[in-house]
């Protein structure tokens, strides 16, 4: 019995030793170990935030809390982060925006100009207030002071807002130009704020005699602060400009752009839309033109050529 058994295995055993030993004759496989096959790499998960840029018309701070309902429409509609980017001035957003840094920014009108000149920015959007997408530079004054004119303001003190800044900065230039001066031999002192709110501030407290401002920033400032009315008033107008406008960077891919001029255009239909519009001051957003910029254009070719 045990025999019988066993007998079965060894013929297991004999035939896998066989297969083995035929199989050890045959020659094995060549593997050229300098043949590299590159190893997919895993796909990322996690979704990359849309960069808004914000130049500072406002102070950085009132930018920031006037636009984080606007950033977060734009996070709801998109199904995607957005994350809010500031910079102190509007040649470092513009840096930025060139440089890819940001997607979409909100700039100053100047800035846009110089912009798309030098590094091929993109109209995506232009705001509509008080029913027209312009606006103006208001040269105001302290309303204390004996003040009517521009030309009143030899000797003073007088706040600009930033160096690319198209109401806060070129066109008093310009004014300044067209009575045979510049800035440094007109006026007494001049300084920067970095925001038309503070500029505005600036007047009303007696830190400057004089400035030139966004008249859209003027009249939201006022709306909130109504008291400013007896401190600053207006002496100078200048024509209408294109209104600043949001830029696409030339970094941005064609369908998120298209996708976020389409949510931008008709952020208005939407009860979320104008809840965001509304806190920026806003009541739609139009398309716009790069034509409605050539008075700036017209402007800087003035003072550049001696006009």
């Amino acid at each position: 019995m045990g025999v019988r058994k066993l007998y079965p295995l060894g013929i297991f055993i004999m035939v896998l030793g066989l297969t083995a030993c035929q199989r050890a004759s045959e020659p094995l496989p060549y593997v050229d170990f300098n043949q590299r096959v590159p190893i997919r790499q895993p796909q990322r998960t996690e979704v990359i935030p849309l960069r808004v840029g914000i130049a500072a018309v406002l102070s950085p701070q009132s930018s920031a809390e006037a636009y984080q309902a606007l950033i977060d429409y734009l996070a709801h509609r998109l199904g995607r982060p957005v994350e809010m980017v500031q910079r102190r001035d509007y040649a470092a957003m513009n840096a930025a925006i060139a440089r890819g840094e940001v997607d979409i920014a909100f700039v100053c009108t100047w800035a846009y100009v110089i912009g798309r000149r030098e590094h091929g920015f993109s109209l995506l959007a232009v705001p509509v207030v008080n029913g027209k997408p312009t606006y103006q530079s208001w040269v105001i004054v302290r309303a204390d002071l004996p003040i009517q004119t521009m030309a009143d303001l030899r000797n003073r003190t007088f706040a600009f807002v930033d160096p690319l800044s198209n109401t806060g900065y070129l066109y008093p230039r310009y004014l300044v130009h067209q009575l045979g001066e510049t800035p440094e031999s007109f006026f007494r002192r001049t300084f920067f704020t970095y925001g038309h709110d503070r500029a505005i501030h600036a007047v009303a407290h007696g830190l400057a005699d004089g400035a030139a401002v966004d008249s859209l920033v003027f009249q939201f400032l006022l709306e909130r602060e109504p008291e400013l009315a007896e401190k600053v008033r207006v002496i100078a107008r200048s024509p209408e400009f294109g209104a600043p406008p949001v830029v696409a960077a030339p970094t941005l891919s064609p369908n998120l752009r298209a996708e976020l001029q389409d949510l931008l255009l008709n952020a208005h239909w939407d009860p979320e839309g104008i809840k965001a519009l509304q806190a920026i001051g806003v009541e739609r957003f139009v398309a716009g033109e790069d034509a409605w910029y050539d008075e700036v254009r017209r402007l800087e070719a003035a003072i550049a050529g001696g006009e």
